[in-house]
């Protein structure tokens, strides 16, 4: 599919429909799209699934077209497989410790590595009490093909900001990462319908790892079900699911 004039209008009514890779658009000569988070309001912002490619627009995973005003458009898919990317927060597994590094698995086709000193107020002689087997929550320094990736507990000022090891309890689950985005999305509608049912605690990782805890252990097993189910439930069906859970039903 493609169009060579007022390209982001055919856009804008594509949105809510399946596209497949391969689909593309062109750019009419006026027409310019930036990949960068700091484009201007007026010019479109590629997300998750299209990619520019010269004077055309890819598709290049398959899922639903979305859109955000004023110009940002992305690919919204079941996607499982998740692709580190700098900057972005996952829930790794501790695999290994190898010296002085831990070794953490995130749900990629590698390891990441971790250094213990990657924790608000490690040290030398004050250590974090991690071990095998730990889930921690932390953020992507290096992500490129070139080069192993490298995690750290910390942000640009040395401050945990919510990242370090989980503490006891707790259960661990995958979804996809359209859910995750739909989980992170401000005001998130599902979030929402949650807190209505139980009290709990979400960690989102961008690879697809949640990890939840509520008062109970029988609250902790009914969210971490009911997040799972949203993955292929539409807006109307979770509602009436959440609404049976609620009034007791299951």
């Amino acid at each position: 599919m493609s169009t060579t004039g007022g390209m982001f209008a055919v856009l804008k009514e594509k949105v809510g429909q399946v596209l497949v890779p391969g689909d593309e658009f062109c750019f009419g000569a006026e027409e310019t799209i930036s990949l960068s988070e700091s484009a201007k309001p007026e010019r479109a912002v590629c997300g998750p699934g299209l990619r520019r490619s010269g004077d055309r627009l890819v598709v290049m995973k398959s899922g639903v077209l979305r859109h955000k005003p004023p110009l940002t458009f992305w690919i919204d898919s079941q996607q499982k497989r998740y692709v580190a990317t700098k900057g972005e927060t996952v829930i790794g597994i501790v695999t290994a410790r190898a010296g002085d590094t831990f070794r953490v698995d995130f749900g990629g086709s590698e390891l990441a590595s971790l250094s213990y000193l990657a924790f608000e107020g490690a040290t030398k002689r004050n250590r974090p009490n991690v071990q095998v087997g730990d889930l921690v929550f932390a953020q992507f320094l290096i992500a490129n093909k070139d080069m192993e990736p490298e995690l750290v507990c910390i942000d640009g000022s040395g401050r945990a900001n919510g990242m370090g090891a989980f503490g006891a309890g707790g259960l661990l689950i995958k979804v996809s990462l359209g859910l995750v985005r739909r989980l992170l999305a401000p005001n998130s509608d599902i979030r929402l319908d949650l807190e209505q049912l139980f009290p709990c605690e979400l960690v989102v990782g961008m690879n697809g790892r949640v990890w939840v805890r509520a008062s109970s252990v029988q609250q902790t097993l009914i969210v971490a079900n009911l997040l799972q189910s949203c993955d292929t439930m539409t807006t109307q069906q979770r509602q009436q699911l959440f609404r049976r859970v609620q009034q007791g039903a299951l």
